[in-house]
């Protein structure tokens, strides 16, 4: 995994504008964007338009086509054939738009009868393809992770703060009004300072995860361009012999995924960090390993991630590939009680909130209680709704996952995932990364022997509530014995 080299602070990066500057000085100035018309048509490309690129990206487009939503789906990029001609078909059938079609992702970008691409690729493209994108004018959908690397997110950002195109990174449940719900309650008070908060991911199959993705007779060297597939040319892959396996099951293969980290995990540490107003940690550690699906994969099918932040809590999301019927809870926990989402198959319909004790809070009329929230419907339609009104509003900062989000997720996820392959535990400081050592539990130490107060989340408005101890009377006579002479008053 590469490690970012330049030096933009943290605080620049959130707020775009060294990283926007450095941007600009790379890929020249962009072509401003602009809003549309009510009845103006956007219109849209794909790139990449596999499994989750047709079942996800096309067909829902094509449904919001049809229910009135002022889209058309003009162009196809992909490097197999075969499936190429299924996407384009579809689209005829359902829209009565002829497509054009592309090899190479480079001749979409350069049509100008394309507003917005939708990139669905194996997740090494991700990042060449949206920077390639947004230079090109275009604005972005990109399926999540949003990128392979932590370098390769750092740089989306830049670049999509420097041309102020809209990007939207695939992780549909952020369309879910719960994230919001929570990052409110967390913020007001209601469970007090923030500790931890957990989540998980778990899965079960007989064949082994991603070995789902059918092999057919059909692929083969002939349909499928499978240099251009590994992106060679570009240094994103090394070269190796034409694999069926490797080509539709990729995210088992360390070169181009990282198995449950990215595939998964990523989908609960992007919801959890919009919960509670969090972005990048301090401190990654990862653990795992292949205990029981062993068919040549590299990835693991049990893993855990847990994630320090230098706002003062921590986030763990574990999970196992081959047991689905009891994962772990997920629930963010505070000093004055918890939220605990209720298991909807990832509908979220609500958030519960479990209180302490009174003799902890010191409120008796703290009680559970459950906040309703309403039913989006499909996820993946409220996702690309949310994704078209940005850009008829030409407001990037309207999407639900944007940028900095999805940059935040990765460094997570890859952390976890280059701990568990590397055996260390690392920082993030300052958009870098390095080995973690003691610093880390020393600064809480220091905190400790100062008694400084907590720190908290983005956007604590709560002031001290739930945040303090009440040491009982008798810690009055603590403290060293300087010269024999007793500490207490």
């Amino acid at each position: 995994m590469q490690q970012r080299n330049d030096d933009l602070s943290r605080r620049n990066f959130i707020q775009g504008t060294a990283a926007a500057g450095v941007a600009a000085t790379v890929i020249g100035a962009p072509a401003p964007s602009r809003a549309y018309g009510a009845n103006e048509r956007i219109r849209i490309g794909f790139i990449g338009p596999g499994g989750r690129g047709f079942g996800s990206h096309v067909k829902t487009l094509c449904k919001l086509r049809e229910a009135g939503v002022n889209v058309d789906l003009t162009a196809v990029s992909d490097v197999y054939s075969v499936q190429q001609d299924k996407v384009v078909e579809h689209i005829l059938k359902s829209t009565g738009l002829q497509a054009k079609r592309y090899e190479n992702y480079e001749d979409l970008l350069a049509d100008k009868n394309v507003d917005a691409v939708c990139i669905a690729t194996p997740d090494h493209w991700h990042a060449k393809q949206t920077i390639d994108a947004m230079k090109a004018g275009k604005h972005v959908y990109c399926e999540k992770p949003m990128t392979h690397t932590i370098d390769e997110a750092l740089n989306v950002v830049a670049t999509w703060k420097a041309t102020g195109k809209v990007m939207q990174v695939g992780v549909q449940s952020t369309s879910l009004p719960v994230w919001d719900k929570c990052r409110e309650l967390i913020q007001e008070g209601l469970i007090g300072k923030l500790l931890q908060f957990q989540t998980e991911y778990n899965r079960n199959s007989n064949i082994g995860q991603w070995r789902y993705y059918k092999l057919t007779k059909e692929m083969t060297p002939k349909t499928v361009n499978w240099r251009r597939w590994l992106g060679v040319e570009y240094g994103l892959a090394p070269e190796m012999p034409f694999d069926r396996a490797v080509y539709i099951q990729w995210r088992c293969y360390w070169p181009f995924g990282s198995g449950m980290y990215t595939d998964l995990f990523v989908h609960r540490t992007t919801g959890m960090l919009k919960a509670t107003g969090l972005r990048f940690p301090g401190r990654v550690v990862g653990a795992g390993g292949i205990f029981f699906e062993y068919d040549t994969r590299d990835v693991p099918d049990v893993a855990t991630v847990v994630a320090d932040f230098n706002e003062g809590c921590q986030l763990l999301v574990t999970s196992t590939m081959c047991n689905a019927e009891t994962p772990i809870p997920q629930v963010i926990r505070g000093h004055f009680g918890s939220l605990v989402f209720p298991d909807k198959k990832d509908k979220f319909p609500g958030v519960d909130f479990v209180p302490e004790r009174p003799q902890i809070t010191g409120d008796s009329k703290l009680l559970a209680q459950r906040f309703e929230l309403p039913d989006i419907g499909n996820q993946d339609e409220a996702h690309f709704r949310n994704f078209v009104e940005s850009i008829q509003a030409n407001k990037p900062e309207m999407v639900n996952n944007p940028p900095d989000l999805g940059a935040a997720a990765i460094v997570i996820v890859n952390l976890g995932a280059q701990s568990y392959r590397e055996g260390k535990a690392f920082h993030f400081k300052d958009n870098k990364v390095c080995l973690a050592d003691a610093s880390w539990a020393q600064q809480w130490e220091q905190m400790s022997k100062a008694r400084s107060k907590p720190r908290h989340i983005p956007g604590w408005k709560a002031g001290d509530k739930g945040s303090l101890l009440q040491p009982p009377e008798y810690m009055n006579l603590a403290g060293p014995w300087i010269d024999g002479k007793d500490p207490a008053p």
